[in-house]
């Protein structure tokens, strides 16, 4: 039903009338009459609106009705189920709320970054890109405090420490149409992370490829591959303090959906490219013997690095500074200033901060799983990633180039090549990282030569991976899975593996009791793998029913991770929770929740929707 509104004066009657708070959103903290009556004003007819869930829609509907100079609200919108309304905000709002260009016209958008302090927008171009270079140098005129800077020929840690105080995003893709440059678009996580992340911009792309706007995951998976070429790598994010950085590596999952979904553009001659760079950076990044590749055969996280990270806020690594501080008598905050600038050497904290480094390119920062030691870890997820890259390579090459595929570099690899590959890894898996007793998967201490009996989310992802035979699933799904399922999912660990914790060792934000969506997603999809249809859609269901629940309560507040034991968004966090700032409306939710939410109800029967959608109850009483 169309109402005629006078969109402003109902504005200030409902937020002075339910916004008990002052926080510009209407939610259960509210003490409010959560009663409102919404009239026609130019037909005899009103309706009576109750509840928080639909008062805050309709806070949300005025927001967008203001925005968008209309006088009238479509009521139908307000007494949206639930899921219907999270869904299409996903899909028509959300989505654009985070997509990027770094081009003229998306300068604005991508230049803010608060996690830096200057006044002065950089943007570093690749050395070999000349025709990005003369682009952005004809720009710089124009904008006011940007500067253009080429990287040198070759980057290296000295040379990322160098520009620490004169922080920058990374160029990506730009394409010529019709004689105009226009960036290849991304989509950003969210919130404080204004850039394009790794493996956050695979699970986005599992969450696109479910609705409209399918094309975005091609295009990120085209700036992966210009990140490779021109960068080494797929960066941890394109800002410079990320140079020698990856994440977890996804590259072979995303073009391989993107290409079977059929997306525009999405050619075999586009997948024969990208393959080829997916290749390269398989052998590059991961397989370099003494890097990422280490003497088990296995590989590792490593970020390159020197010294304190810049993006980190000031206090962030007090716990650890505060007793080299103290034994050489200098206060905390100049020890640590001190440090950063390299006026001081200690090769203590340089060796601290390479594991700490290394936390921030697995993607799991920060977790007590990692901490210390991550550069001496043959983690699960890790092998488990490059292990379905190497299947990927194998089925691709099979099934679209007739077993046999030429590299970069001239040589001829076939299908079988890989599925070696892959049978050599998973034979070291087992030797090294499953623990038949426990009936789970644990990382790899390679200095100790023993396993870190940490179990972690991370120990269920070889089913998602497919490394383990049925028997094996069978094991880990009722040994290990059931220590880490809480109310509304799986945690991040389990809170034996947490130890205790004090104020000289606070949460972590990976580890219990938060749970994350690429968890949930890769976990859901392995249960699947192995049969375990069940379990999965009661996990699924659970992710799902905290999402909306918190959606519904809290003015369609979508945050970056949840608290799973108590299924609230309220948790600790090192950097607080990325989504819950916002006022009136959220603009963007948070990416890979959005995938997440979208993921799962493909996967869920509807009885279970119909339960979820029972969490408010749509009664509105027209006259």
């Amino acid at each position: 039903m169309i109402f005629s509104v006078d969109i402003e004066r109902t504005l200030t009657q409902l937020l002075q009338q339910e916004d008990t708070d002052g926080d510009r959103k209407i939610t259960v903290e509210d003490t409010g009459p959560k009663f409102f009556v919404l009239k026609d004003s130019c037909e005899n007819k009103e309706v009576a609106i109750k509840g928080t869930y639909f008062l805050s829609n309709l806070l949300q509907e005025l927001i967008l009705a203001k925005e968008n100079s209309i006088n009238t609200l479509n009521t139908n919108l307000i007494f949206e189920k639930p899921i219907n309304r999270f869904t299409r905000m996903i899909e028509h709002y959300y989505w654009d709320g985070l997509t990027r260009t770094i081009d003229k016209k998306g300068l604005p958008a991508v230049l803010s970054d608060e996690k830096s302090a200057s006044h002065i927008n950089r943007i570093y171009i690749p050395y070999k890109d000349t025709k990005a270079y003369t682009y952005f140098k004809e720009l710089e005129a124009s904008v006011e405090n940007l500067e253009i800077i080429k990287l040198p020929k070759n980057i290296t840690p000295e040379y990322v420490l160098s520009i620490n105080d004169k922080p920058g995003i990374l160029s990506l893709k730009l394409e010529v149409r019709n004689g105009v440059y226009k960036g290849v678009p991304f989509v950003v996580p969210g919130g404080r992370f204004n850039e394009m992340y790794g493996w956050d911009s695979y699970f986005e792309a599992v969450g696109l490829l479910l609705g409209p706007k399918k094309e975005l995951a091609k295009n990120m998976a085209d700036n992966f591959q210009y990140e490779i070429e021109h960068y080494g790598k797929i960066l941890n994010a394109n800002r410079t303090y990320y140079l020698t950085r990856t994440q977890p590596p996804f590259y072979s999952s995303l073009l391989r959906e993107v290409f079977e979904n059929k997306i525009n553009g999405a050619t075999i001659t586009w997948l024969k490219s990208h393959l080829t760079t997916a290749i390269k950076e398989y052998e590059t990044v991961w397989m370099v013997s003494g890097k990422r590749l280490t003497e088990t055969g296995l590989n590792r996280y490593l970020a390159e690095g020197i010294g304190l990270p810049p993006e980190v806020e000031e206090g962030h690594y007090d716990e650890i500074l505060r007793p080299y501080a103290t034994k050489a008598n200098i206060p905390l905050r100049e020890y640590e200033k001190r440090y950063f600038n390299r006026e001081l050497i200690n090769k203590d904290l340089d060796t601290y901060f390479v594991h700490d480094r290394s936390v921030r390119e697995s993607g799991h920062d920060t977790s007590y799983r990692l901490e210390g030691h991550c550069a001496h870890l043959n983690c699960v997820e890790l092998n488990s990633f490059l292990y379905k890259y190497e299947k990927d390579f194998a089925y691709l090459i099979q099934k679209y180039f007739q077993g046999t595929f030429k590299t970069s570099d001239g040589r001829s690899v076939t299908s079988q090549y890989w599925n070696e590959k892959a049978r050599i890894r998973k034979k070291l898996m087992l030797k090294y990282l499953w623990n038949e007793q426990d009936g789970t998967f644990y990382d790899y201490n390679i200095e100790k030569k023993e396993q870190n009996r940490f179990v972690s989310a991370t120990s269920l992802l070889p089913l998602w991976a497919e490394v383990v035979n049925k028997h094996q699933a069978e094991i880990i799904v009722s040994k290990t899975l059931p220590k880490l399922i809480c109310l509304g999912g799986v945690a991040g660990c389990t809170k034996e593996a947490l130890g205790k914790l004090s104020s000289h060792r606070p949460e972590r934000q990976w580890d219990y009791p938060n749970g994350w969506a690429p968890h949930q997603m890769m976990i859901w999809k392995g249960l699947l793998h192995y049969g375990f249809t069940e379990k999965a859609h009661e996990l699924i269901y659970r992710w799902l029913w905290m999402i909306t629940k918190n959606a519904v309560h809290y003015n369609g507040t979508i945050p970056e991770k949840f608290n799973v034991a108590s299924a609230t968004h309220k948790v600790f966090a090192e950097y607080g929770n990325v989504g819950t700032d916002f006022q009136y409306i959220t603009r963007e939710g948070f990416g890979w929740m959005n995938a997440s939410y979208r993921y799962g109800l493909s996967l869920l029967p509807d009885k279970y929707k119909n339960q979820i959608n029972k969490l408010v109850n749509p009664n509105a009483i027209f006259t």
